[in-house]
Formats: structure tokens, sequence, C-alpha cells
């Protein structure tokens, strides 16, 4: 190894960490597939590399006068055109929450972090309320590109549902040891009460993959959203007596609560 750390060719031109037993496969590499697989459509599975980013921010607006700022805020969102919910925070009288969506990661540094980032405005954020995610498949999806791209959107924009609760969580390691079958059974468990509170409309989800992408090291980023907050409190509470949240959660939270004060589609 040279001094810059890099490794120097061997004598027949090859690093010496490449055996000739690897170059003939001896030492296979896994098959790597970063794509997002859904259900079978007429005997082919839907398979796509396309997935929406989302991240919520938190900030503490310490000026002089908040309806200012949002005002401030939210004509520049709409200036750029910038797909965007303004939340106002439940629990902070002075602060709010900025959900933002693109297909581009480098959209929140080249987009959305100059507005918010905006010295006139004066937001001070709130690490701990700083969230990242993507959509994700499970494999089971009927619509593919619906669930990983428009779904998302639709449930935040809806004009009937106003409450959010945004928080991040992480798995404990021992739900990765489990086999398939134990995880999908628990999975079930957890999905279908989310399922029952959607379809008598009280909460509908956004569920993002945060895995690398949060600075706590969580694991999913999750958006509950409707048109009253009790029952979104509610399906948390009900959420507790699953065996995935009463068995395999590390780490719940923090929690935004928030009421939409503003939103556009961006276009």
């Amino acid at each position: 190894m040279s001094h810059d750390g890099t490794q120097q060719p061997g004598p027949h031109g090859r690093p010496p960490s490449a055996s000739p037993a690897a170059e003939r496969g001896g030492d296979a590499l896994p098959d790597i597939d970063v794509r997002e697989r859904g259900a079978e459509k007429g005997g082919q599975p839907q398979v796509m590399d396309r997935r929406l980013f989302m991240q919520f921010l938190g900030f503490h607006v310490p000026g002089p006068s908040l309806e200012t700022t949002v005002r401030a805020l939210t004509s520049a969102l709409a200036e750029r055109r910038i797909p965007s919910v303004v939340y106002d925070d439940v629990n902070d009288p002075r602060g709010i929450g900025v959900l933002t969506w693109s297909e581009d990661p480098a959209h929140f540094v080249t987009a959305v972090r100059p507005v918010v980032g905006d010295s006139k405005l004066g937001l001070v954020q709130r690490p701990a309320l700083t969230m990242l995610g993507r959509t994700y498949s499970t494999g089971y999806e009927q619509d593919l590109p619906f669930w990983l791209l428009d779904r998302p959107k639709q449930t935040v924009l809806e004009e009937a549902h106003p409450w959010a609760v945004w928080y991040p969580l992480r798995r404990s390691g021992a739900f990765a040891k489990l086999e398939p079958r134990d995880q999908g059974a628990i999975l079930r468990e957890h999905g279908t009460i989310g399922r029952a509170y959607g379809a008598k409309d009280l909460a509908h989800d956004v569920r993002l993959a945060c895995y690398g992408l949060d600075p706590n090291d969580n694991d999913f980023v999750i958006g509950l959203i409707g048109k009253e907050l009790h029952p979104l409190s509610h399906i948390v509470q009900a959420m507790r007596k699953t065996r995935q949240t009463s068995e395999f959660i590390e780490r719940l939270g923090p929690f935004f609560v928030g009421r939409v004060a503003w939103r556009s589609s961006g276009g």
C-alpha cells in the first residue's frame, strides 16, 4: 500500500488483494439490484428504478413577526415552484415544519436549501426534527408507480386532511435476524391496523426508508395524515400492542405534530 492509502499493483499488474481464484470467479460477488419491485402484472414482475425522496425540516421562528416570516417563506417556495407543505407546530407557538419532495435528492440542496437557509427569514433549524427518506416497495404493490411516486404526494396535498404527525423510528437488530416468514407475519399485523384506519378515512400514512440518510441512524420516517388529530394519536396507541412496536422498535420519535398552514403542488 502506498503512503496515500491506495493499493499498488502487484507484480502481474493486479491489486494484491485480487487473487487469481477471485478473478476466475472463485469468490463470486453477490448480485446487487437496487430497483423497486411490485406484484406481478400480466405475468410479469413490476420493476422500476424510480422513487420519491421527501424531506421534513422543523424550524423555530425567533423574529418579531411569525406571520410575516411564514408569508415570506411560502412566497419564496411558490415563486420557485417548490412542491411543499408548511405546517404550524402545535407544540411550539413559534415553530413550523416544512415538507418538500422530489425524485432527485439534489433538489433539497439546489432548490430548497437556498430558500429555508435565507438569512432574511431568520429560521432556526431544529436538528431533532430533521427527517429525510425515500419511498420503497414491499413487493406486493399492484400499481408500483402510483405507490412510489403519486400516492405520497396525494396524501400530503389532500385538502380535507390538514393534520399531520411526522416521526422517525428504528427497529432493533433482532428483527433483521428473524426468518422472512416471521417478519412477514409481524408486518402484516402492523399493516392490517393501518389499512383499517385508512379505510375509515381516519388516518393515512406516508412510509419512507431512511437507512443511511438519517443523522440519528433511524430506519424509517413515518407521516400520519388526517382530517382530525385524535385518530392520528389513536393509531399510534393501537400500534403499541403489535409485536413490531412492543418487541422490535428500538427508538421512536421525536414527534412533530402540525396543522397545514400552506401547501402547493409546485405547479
